[in-house]
């Protein structure tokens, strides 16, 4: 079996795991099926975004980056959100924002950029190659923005539909999921029969996607997250 198959399947049941303890809390507000439907969420962006782990051919075999698994991630985002149980509006993929929104996400999402910006201070990188910065600069938030605060926050939302209103938006257990698996899908691996955990990858990644949570879900819309991810990832390789 694939090591990157038994890292997501890891992953899966971790989150399966924490779900179902944290819907036994409130069983009246608690589906399972929307959880299910997280999980599987996952593995079909992870199978696809792996190339179906290594059998699909690569068109382009000599780009260093995983455009094509990126691709094909995407089209499986978008063709999910446009099924009627999800909606591209309650997906997020809408560029129209919540009225009187952008006063308050305009200076949350300038937070984010500042930390990114400061980690790329701190920690600067080798000169880029072109095909990474556009790589960088366009990709990664393309596609995990319409997945883990698009399609897969829905689906947890969904599965926990009790509601905690703070800081200007709705809050529920499905929130705190979305950004363990965003911050797992970075820090968590399996390599030579091992498992491995990168705690401090993880909070890099699982923290500031609180923030992306929080402008996606008060503005309605995923086109403050993409432009914070697509800032976050490229300044830290153009520094």
């Amino acid at each position: 079996m694939p090591d990157g198959l038994i890292a997501i399947g890891a992953i899966i049941a971790i989150l399966l795991g924490a779900g179902i303890a944290l819907g036994l809390l409130d069983r009246r507000n608690f589906s399972i099926r929307w959880l299910l439907m997280a999980g599987g969420l996952i593995l079909i962006n992870d199978a696809l975004l792996t190339n179906l782990y290594g059998t699909l051919p690569r068109i382009a075999p000599d780009l260093e980056w995983n455009w094509q698994g990126k691709a094909l991630a995407l089209l499986a985002t978008l063709a999910i959100a446009a099924h009627p149980a999800f909606g591209w509006k309650r997906s997020g993929l809408t560029l129209a924002q919540a009225p009187g929104s952008l006063h308050s996400a305009l200076p949350v999402a300038l937070l984010y950029c500042l930390f990114f910006l400061t980690l790329a201070l701190v920690f600067p990188n080798e000169d880029a190659s072109a095909e990474t910065i556009a790589f960088q600069l366009t990709m990664p938030s393309f596609e995990e923005e319409p997945l883990y605060r698009g399609i897969l926050l829905l689906a947890f939302f969904e599965a926990f539909r009790g509601r905690s209103h703070w800081l200007g938006i709705d809050w529920s257990w499905g929130a705190l999921l979305a950004c363990i698996a965003f911050g797992l899908a970075h820090a968590f691996s399996y390599s030579q029969g091992a498992f491995g955990f990168d705690p401090i990858y993880f909070a890099l990644t699982a923290v500031p996607s609180l923030l992306a949570i929080w402008v996606r879900m008060r503005t309605g819309s995923l086109l403050l997250p993409v432009v914070m991810h697509s800032f976050g990832n490229t300044i830290m390789v153009l520094l």
